[in-house]
């Protein structure tokens, strides 16, 4: 194992929790354009979190499967191969989603088509062979650490957001996003634990993590601001900014500077990713979840 830091004292093995992909079934036919009732803005900016962001896990969970040949702790092979697993389902049931949106009206395949391939021009394993393969694999795992931290945040704060269903936004959509919020904070040390073992720099932690914030951050307004520009409806307002500092301010919307009050916490040389949010919270939702239920059926 490469050299590591304090944050992996903690021997893997002592994670009791196993990682498994679950069967799930979502009916989204009845989900409307705005599936968060007046907040248009609001919708579109959880639509990057589930349209959007999973492109980027398909990456995630290819680097994983090129990693695991070389982690020869069994108890992390095993979290690998069940986080592999559940980002797949992730994948095809945002498909899902976004054929139903793309159903009524709003284009979204040709966007997450560009982001696909951008993502795979940037993020792909480009053919190396020898050490640049292998340094560049860590450097994607470090890559993937820092942006894991964000998702595990903001399926916290979707797990929390008890105004998403005071605002009525659509049960559908409402389960989908919090099986994915709390599967993210399931399996929220795995990328991070696959570093560590693999590399453990804390150089390239700090500087993966700043590019990371550096990435989703305006991955998440250039989409949103695509998304909602592509809107066809002629009710969803023009004043776009106001709409997103009225959702802020309220809560329907995590605030934008999670990107920068978030790196103090991951850049700790003592930090661990299972030092964020409740597995007890997490694990309840998902016992619970409407779509998880209904594949059990």
């Amino acid at each position: 194992m490469a050299h590591t830091d304090g944050a992996t004292k903690r021997p893997y093995r002592d994670e009791a929790h196993a990682i498994n992909a679950r069967d799930v079934r979502f009916d989204f036919d009845s989900v409307p354009m705005h599936y968060i009732p007046g907040e248009v803005l609001a919708t579109h900016i959880v639509n990057v979190m589930h349209l959007v962001l999973p492109e980027g896990e398909r990456a995630m969970a290819a680097a994983l499967s090129e990693a695991l040949p070389s982690i020869d702790d069994p108890r992390l092979r095993e979290e690998v191969v069940g986080f592999i697993g559940q980002e797949t389902m992730h994948a095809d049931s945002h498909d899902a989603a976004r054929r139903h949106l793309q159903s009524i009206g709003l284009d979204v395949n040709s966007y997450v088509a560009g982001i696909a391939w951008l993502v795979d021009r940037v993020l792909g394993d480009h053919g190396l062979s020898g050490r640049a393969r292998k340094q560049w694999l860590h450097e994607r795992l470090g890559l993937f650490a820092g942006m894991e931290h964000y998702t595990a945040v903001l399926g916290e704060w979707l797990l929390n957001a008890e105004i998403l269903e005071a605002r009525g936004m659509h049960p559908a959509m409402l389960d989908l996003v919090r099986w994915h919020g709390a599967e993210e904070v399931e399996h929220r040390s795995v990328v991070f634990d696959a570093y560590m073992h693999l590399d453990g720099g804390y150089a390239r932690r700090i500087r993966t993590a700043l590019l990371a914030a550096a990435t989703l951050l305006p991955l998440f307004v250039f989409s949103a601001a695509y998304l909602y520009r592509s809107d066809p409806s002629p009710d969803k307002g023009r004043f776009w900014l106001w709409q997103f500092l009225r959702a802020t301010r309220r809560g329907v919307i995590p605030s934008w500077t999670v990107f920068f009050t978030e790196l103090p916490r991951y850049l700790r040389r003592d930090f661990h990713p299972s030092q964020l949010g409740s597995m007890d919270t997490a694990l309840r939702y998902l016992a619970h979840s409407p779509a998880a239920r209904a594949a059990d059926r």
